[in-house]
This record gives structure tokens, sequence and C-alpha cells, in this order.
């Protein structure tokens, strides 16, 4: 059985190290141009080229993202921007439009292709339409069921990768096609400049009552008709395995390095359960207890299992949940004195109590009894951005490792 993709989103060097480190099989990323996530901090060409080297020699792939759906004006350079992707390696594109397909086969024809989740696919005969113009995978709708995605496997066979998403925000719009943000704000959603006015909060107004502001459902304050929950399939991976997919992606360009790290963990912990013996696998609930340890929304299976209904949406506020904060990352260790080194991320203080865990093992309780700054004085709180701490842990741990601290507001 080939192992399934495990693909994580990177949307700047150190979250693409942290993806890596914590299990992605594969990472996908935009760079300056071309790509629909203009609110993550993207990637150079120079940072590409660093990015295909660093994840060729851990035996990973990368994607890039060129999924726009643009106008003529949009278009206007790609033709270099896709021979120096070709030239440095990119293991694929990612492609929503036919007329950037097109482009992408004229520069480079053997440069393998990827159809983006924007390019709406829902059926057989559209998967083998773009087969047969030469892509290699394609990303499905989000609207479609597993069974859906099972039959469409089936029927197209080993002629091409079929990929799903698997966690992450959805979308209220199909597929992601969406003229909302555009239209209220400037900024277009196809572009990647997404406001998400889904998630606004919205009264009914009558034409010629203006300034007066009916609910639309019975909340002080107001509705939010368009917010949907976050996909989260992590108690169905034996399902989506199942199923034939070859590759589970995880939304998140703009997602911190704590969340990537914790939702890249869970999945790997489970993938990596399954196939040690697939006849006995089960679902262990630890890995969505440490799902729930970033900030998230209430999470849904979306289409998965049929037609999403009201229970997909969250209609009471768009806020996220957050139970835990980002304390600090292991930067280096010592064995022999048992001395950690760490990166702060929020303030911390003597006598808090922490949870530390690294990529594919359960964490541990730790309580901070004694702090050192970088010049071994002792500290009772470090409290400056990225401030370098040591503390004293017995547990062997490495470098990359996190610690978290509930957050009791």
């Amino acid at each position: 059985m080939k192992k399934i993709e495990l693909l994580a989103p990177a949307g700047d060097i150190n979250k693409l190290k942290m993806a890596v480190e914590y299990g992605a099989d594969a990472v996908y990323l935009g760079g300056e141009s071309f790509g629909l996530r203009k609110a993550s901090k993207n990637f150079s060409m120079e940072d590409i080229k660093w990015a295909a080297d660093y994840l060729h020699e851990r035996g990973k792939k990368l994607h890039v993202t060129l999924n726009i759906i643009p106008h003529n004006k949009d278009i206007v350079g790609v033709e270099d921007y896709i021979k120096q992707l070709y030239d440095i390696g990119v293991d694929a594109l990612i492609v929503a439009d036919p007329g950037m397909f097109m482009k992408v086969k004229e520069v480079a024809p053997d440069f393998p292709i990827h159809i983006s989740t924007q390019g709406s696919v829902t059926n057989t005969q559209t998967v083998k339409f773009w087969q047969q113009l030469g892509a290699e995978r394609v990303v499905m709708a989000r609207e479609l069921s597993l069974k859906e995605v099972s039959d469409i496997i089936k029927e197209v066979g080993d002629s091409i990768e079929i990929e799903t998403f698997l966690h992450g925000a959805m979308c209220m719009s199909y597929s992601g096609r969406c003229l909302l943000s555009n239209y209220m704000t400037g900024r277009d959603a196809n572009m990647g400049d997404c406001a998400q006015p889904c998630r606004y909060k919205y009264h009914l107004v009558e034409e010629k009552r203006p300034g007066e502001y009916f609910p639309i459902e019975e909340h002080d304050e107001g509705t939010f008709i368009m917010n949907s929950k976050d996909l989260c399939m992590i108690e169905h991976i034996d399902e989506m395995i199942e199923a034939g997919i070859a590759s589970l992606k995880i939304e998140g360009r703009v997602k911190s390095e704590y969340y990537l790290a914790t939702v890249i963990r869970s999945y790997r912990m489970a993938i990596d359960k399954y196939y040690e013996n697939p006849e006995t696998y089960k679902y262990d609930p630890y890995y969505l207890e440490e799902i729930k340890k970033v900030s998230h929304r209430d999470f849904t299976t979306g289409f998965f299992y049929g037609q999403a209904n009201e229970d997909s949406q969250v209609y009471e506020d768009n806020s996220y949940i957050r139970g835990y904060d980002f304390v600090g990352i292991v930067r280096e260790y010592d064995k022999d004195s048992k001395i950690a080194t760490i990166e702060q991320r929020n303030r911390v203080f003597v006598g808090d109590e922490v949870e530390i865990f690294g990529p594919g093992v359960k964490h541990f309780d730790y309580k901070i009894e004694k702090m050192l700054n970088d010049k071994d004085e002792e500290i009772e709180v470090a409290n400056h951005a990225q401030q370098l701490f040591k503390i004293k842990v017995e547990e062997d741990i490495k470098p990359g490792y996190i610690l978290r601290r509930e957050n009791l507001d």
C-alpha cells in the first residue's frame, strides 16, 4: 500500500521548517506573484530555491501555487516565473485557471500540474478532462462527499492522483469562488486578497428605515449567517486513506508556527498509527484533544458525509477558541546538564505550569521552577519578544520542541 501524502502549508521559511519537522511529507507555498494568499508573507524566488533544496535534502516535495483567476493584466510575466520555478526543481504547480494551465504547458511541458480546488472539480469526467490534458493531480472541490471522492478514484484508477482537504478553514462559497469580498471591500478573493466578509456581523436594514438594524437571528451582537466551522477529519483518517486519496491537505498558510506544529503532529501520529496495522487501527481521542489546543473555530466534517447543514455553521459569533498560549520553542538542549535554551513566544513566569511536546511524541507536564537569562542570571519573567532563557528539563527533549500554557483568562 502506497503511503498517503500529508501536505502542509507554509507562509514563510520558519513555518516551512516547522511543517517538515512535525511530519509533513510535502509543503505548498506561494511566491510573490500569481498565488491566492496575499495575507501570508510568501516566498521570493531566492526563498523558493532555498525551500526546494531544503525539502529535497530531506526527501520531501515542494508545490507552488499559481492558482489566481487572472485577468489579462494579471498574467503578464508568468512565462519567466514558470521557467524559474521549473529550473529550481519545484515538484508541482497548483493551477486553477485553464489559461494558466496552457501557459505552463507552453513554457515547461513536463512540469507537473495539480488542479486547485479553485477549479471546482466535482465529477469523474472533469477529472478525466484534466488528466487527458496532462494534469498529474486534481484537488477535489470541497463540496464532495467522501463516497463521491472514493467513486471517482475507482473510476479513474491510477491515471491521475486525487487530493482532498483534510483540515482548516472552510469557505461559505463554492470552492472559494467568491465575489463578496471584491464587491464589499475591493479586495478580490480570486486574486488572493479575501477580506472574509462571510465572517462579518450582519443585520437586516429595511430600505425606507436607514439606521434601523434588525437582527436576522435573535442575538444581541448580530448574526453570522455565512460563518463556517473549521474542517477537521482527524477522527476519520482510516476512511480517508481507504478511499484511495493520494494526498491529504491542511489549510493555513497564514497560520502560526505553533498551529502548524500542533495540527500536523496529530495527523502525522494518526496516519503512522494506521499504517502500523490497518486492520487493528483505532482512533485515539488524544489526537483531537491536541488539535483543540490551538486557536480554532468549532469543527465540522464539511460535506464529507453528505450535504453540510446548519450544524456546519456558527451563528453566535465569529471568534476563535483559544485554550492555550504558545510560550516558547526549544532552540538548544544539553543532554549532560539537562539545560534547555528556550526562545520566548509569549510572556512566561517562574512558577508557570506548561506542557512540552515534540514531533510524534505525547506531551508531558512541566513546572518552571527556575529561569536564567542569556547571562546565566536568575529571572522571574521572560517578557521580551523572542527572548532567550534557560530552564532545566530532566526529560530528553530536542530543538524544535514546543512549550505551551493553558490560557486561564
